[in-house]
């Protein structure tokens, strides 16, 4: 794992992984703000690019909290999750991790109590999503 970034492998395709991220994100009543298709993006220009799908999505009660701590969390708000396939063709979903962007950020005590709500809801989605 790179500093602040959670990557967990999926076992199953880049296509399936998104959408049980979609409807774990749905179960748990999240918005889903965007998704960007990297790959379909790459291929309207001619560039040919792996499966590579972002998705920002959240709970703006719980992004605007933190943002009341500290505003500047606003530039990792709202979450984001990438699904990707590696060159060997591993599928692997990554986000960042709720505890670097508190750090990042310089978030207080304020916020600890939602810090550790997102990394547990995270883990546990990534762990649904994947396995």
């Amino acid at each position: 794992m790179e500093e602040g970034l959670v990557a967990v492998v999926s076992r199953y395709s880049a296509p399936e992984t998104m959408q049980r991220f979609l409807a774990a994100l749905a179960k748990r009543d999240l918005t889903v703000f965007a998704r960007i298709d990297h790959a379909a993006n790459a291929g309207a220009v001619g560039m040919p690019l792996r499966p590579t799908e972002v998705v920002l999505f959240g709970n703006p009660k719980g992004g605007t909290a933190l943002m009341q701590d500290q505003q500047r969390a606003g530039i990792d708000l709202p979450l984001k999750a990438l699904v990707w396939q590696d060159a060997e063709g591993k599928v692997w979903l990554s986000y960042n991790a709720p505890d670097w962007i508190a750090e990042r950020a310089g978030l207080g005590a304020t916020s600890a109590g939602a810090v550790a709500a997102m990394t547990k809801a995270l883990a546990a989605i990534a762990e649904e999503v994947t396995k």
